[in-house]
C-alpha cells in the first residue's frame, strides 16, 4: 500500500470551517426553538391565529395556510442573517462560486418549495385533527409517509432541476461502465446524468437518487473534471452498495417507526396542553401548531444520534460492497482523500462529535477499513 493509503490528519482549515459550520447549525436550533417557545409564552401564536382568520375571512383552511406562511416568514426573517453568514462562509473558505443574486434567488425559491410542502402537511394535519380527533396521528403518519416516498420517487424528476441543471452524460464509455456496474448490483439504471454543481460549489459528490422508473446515477461536472473513471466507479459502487442492501427501505421503515413515534409524541403533548393546561379549546385550534412543532423539535434532537448510528452502520455496509465490487480498493482510498481535501471534511472528528452530529463513519476509519479490506484480500 502506498502512502495515499495512510489517513492525513485534519488541516486547520478543515477543523475551523467544520467548527464554524457545526456552531452554525447549533445556532440556528436554538434561535428556531427559542421562537417557538416565545411564541407560546407570550400568547403571540393566539394572537396571529386571530389575525390569519381574520385575513382569510374566517375560512378555516384559507386561515391554516395564512398562518402557516406567517410562522415560516417569522422564522425565515429570524435566521436569515446565520443564512447569509452560511453563504459568506463558503466563500470564505473558496467551497462557493456562486453569486449573492443567485443565492438570494434559491433562497426564495427554497423557501417556495417549502412553503407548499409544509402547507400541504399542516393541512392534512388539522382536517384530520377535526374529523378524526381519537386518530388523527395515526391517520396523518399514514399520509406523511406516502407523501414522503412520492417525494422520493418524484425529487429527481421535479425538484432537483429546480437548483440546478442536469444533462445526459455525453462520456458514452463511463456511462456504460457505470450502467453495467448498476445491472451487478441488480438494479436498472434510468439514465445517467451530469450535475452541473460548479455553477454554484467548487464540492464534488455523486449520488444514485429516485426510486423506480426515476432512479438515476447523478455525477457533479467537479468530480468528472478531477476524478479518473476508477475513482468515479469506486464512488458508485458505494452508492449502489445502498441498494444492494435495500438501506432505502430500511431508512423508509425507520421513518416509518420514527415518525410514529413523533406523532404519538405530539398526539399526548397536545391533549395535555388541551385536557390539564386548558391552553387551547380543542384539539383542531391550529394556534397549537407552535407546540406541535416545539415537541417534534425535541423529539428530533433526542433521536438524533440513534438516526446517525443507524446511518453509518448503513454506510459501513455500503463501503464494504464497494470494496468487494471493484477490482482494487486503491480507487476508493484516492477517492476519499480527494472528497475530503476538495470538499473540507472532517477526516477524524471528535468520538463525541462522529456520535451525535455524523450520519457518515469518520474518514479515517472508512480508509482504515479499505486498508483492512485490501490486507486480508491480497
Amino acid at each position: 500500500m502506498g502512502a495515499t493509503t495512510v489517513p492525513a490528519p485534519d488541516s486547520p482549515e478543515s477543523r475551523r470551517y467544520n467548527q464554524i459550520r457545526r456552531w452554525l447549525g447549533i445556532t440556528d436550533f436554538v434561535a428556531g426553538f427559542a421562537l417557538l417557545v416565545l411564541l407560546l409564552a407570550t400568547g403571540w401564536n393566539g394572537t396571529l391565529r386571530d389575525f390569519a382568520l381574520r385575513a382569510a375571512f374566517q375560512n378555516y383552511t384559507l386561515a391554516v395556510a395564512a398562518y402557516v406562511l406567517i410562522l415560516m416568514a417569522l422564522a425565515k426573517l429570524l435566521g436569515l442573517g446565520l443564512d447569509y453568514y452560511g453563504f459568506r462562509l463558503e466563500h470564505r473558505f473558496h467551497l462557493s462560486n456562486q453569486r449573492l443574486r443567485a443565492w438570494m434567488w434559491d433562497e426564495v425559491k427554497g423557501f417556495l418549495v417549502g412553503l407548499v410542502f409544509i402547507v400541504v402537511i399542516v393541512e392534512v394535519l388539522y382536517f384530520m385533527l377535526r374529523e378524526f380527533p381519537q386518530h388523527w396521528w395515526l391517520l396523518t403518519w399514514a399520509v406523511f409517509l406516502g407523501l414522503f416516498v412520492l417525494l422520493a420517487q418524484l425529487a429527481p424528476v421535479i425538484l432537483f432541476p429546480i437548483f440546478y441543471k442536469f444533462e445526459p452524460l455525453q462520456d458514452d464509455e463511463l456511462k456504460q461502465r457505470l450502467v453495467r456496474l448498476g445491472e451487478r448490483a441488480g438494479t436498472r439504471v434510468r439514465g445517467v446524468y451530469k450535475w452541473n454543481l460548479s455553477e454554484k460549489s467548487t464540492k464534488a459528490n455523486a449520488a444514485l437518487t429516485g426510486l423506480g422508473s426515476t432512479r438515476r446515477i447523478i455525477l457533479a461536472d467537479t468530480l468528472l473534471a478531477n476524478y479518473s473513471p476508477d475513482e468515479i466507479e469506486a464512488v458508485l459502487a458505494h452508492e449502489l452498495g445502498h441498494h444492494v442492501h435495500k438501506h432505502i427501505l430500511k431508512g423508509i421503515a425507520m421513518q416509518a417507526v420514527m415518525t410514529l413515534l413523533g406523532f404519538w409524541a405530539a398526539n399526548w403533548g397536545l391533549h395535555y396542553a388541551v385536557d390539564r393546561l386548558r391552553l387551547f379549546d380543542e384539539l383542531s385550534d391550529f394556534a397549537n401548531l407552535p407546540l406541535l412543532a416545539l415537541v417534534v423539535t425535541v423529539f428530533s434532537f433526542l433521536a438524533l444520534p440513534a438516526l446517525n448510528a443507524f446511518s453509518r452502520f448503513n454506510e459501513r455496509q455500503a463501503d464494504r460492497y464497494a470494496f468487494e465490487s471493484i477490482a482494487s480498493v486503491e480507487p476508493f482510498i484516492s477517492s476519499m482523500n480527494k472528497l475530503a481535501e476538495q470538499n473540507l471534511a472532517e477526516r477524524t472528528p471528535s468520538r463525541f462529535v462522529e456520535w451525535y452530529f455524523h450520519s457518515h463513519p469518520a474518514i479515517s476509519r472508512r480508509l482504515l477499513a479499505a486498508q483492512a479490506w485490501a490486507k486480508t484480500e491480497g
